[in-house]
């Protein structure tokens, strides 16, 4: 019995020890930095964009946090510096993903900035990015005969084009895009500086 006790009391020990280490120290160095002067929050269309990335699994082929040189090469990549806490201070929940099935995209809005580029991705991917594995989202388009006052209309490659109809984006994948061309953190990192400077000596 008394060596049930010490084992259950050693494991609440080590579990107290690995959430402080693990959860709690982390937790109490950034939950005061600022976010960058120059990362803006997500605007209406941004957000609702943003909740379609997620419900859209986005977030299990794709990563928004690129890795210093020492662990890969993701500069090299294109994606980026590598990311820090304040970058994510209007993410939530973050969306940091675990898997690179596809490219990260913590700097997509910059290496490709263009909306008409999104939309005809996001239709069909091959179509853009040769060999692509990327599932297309035609479910966030309509095919009409015509194109009505206000439709925003894809300009696809001649052999991807329905034949005799138009493909218009749907309010909801001009979200997404205004979610995929915000992701935009060229802005240097917050570097710490001291609380105080070196005190003067004046002659």
């Amino acid at each position: 019995m008394h060596d049930e006790t010490r084992l259950v009391a050693a494991g609440m020990v080590m579990l107290s020890i690995a959430t402080s280490v693990l959860v709690v120290i982390p937790y109490m160095q950034v939950r005061d930095v600022p976010p960058p002067a120059d990362l803006r929050p997500y605007g209406p269309a941004e957000l609702r964009g943003r909740q379609l990335y997620i419900s859209n699994g986005c977030v299990y082929c794709h990563s928004q946090q690129p890795r210093a040189a020492a662990f890969a090469p993701d500069g090299l990549r294109g994606w980026g510096r590598p990311s820090v806490s304040n970058d994510y201070a209007y993410d939530n929940p973050h969306l940091l993903g675990t898997m690179r099935t596809g490219p990260d995209l913590f700097n997509i809005g910059e290496r490709q900035p263009s909306e008409a580029w999104h939309l005809g991705h996001l239709y069909q991917p091959r179509a853009y990015v040769p060999g692509s594995i990327m599932p297309g989202f035609p479910w966030l388009f309509d095919v009409k005969e015509k194109a009505q006052t206000g439709d925003v209309v894809l300009t696809l490659p001649l052999h991807y084009q329905p034949f005799g109809k138009v493909v218009v984006a749907t309010p909801s994948a001009l979200d997404l895009v205004a979610y995929l061309r915000a992701l935009n953190h060229t802005y240097p990192a917050l570097v710490p500086t001291r609380a105080a400077s070196a005190p003067s000596n004046p002659q």
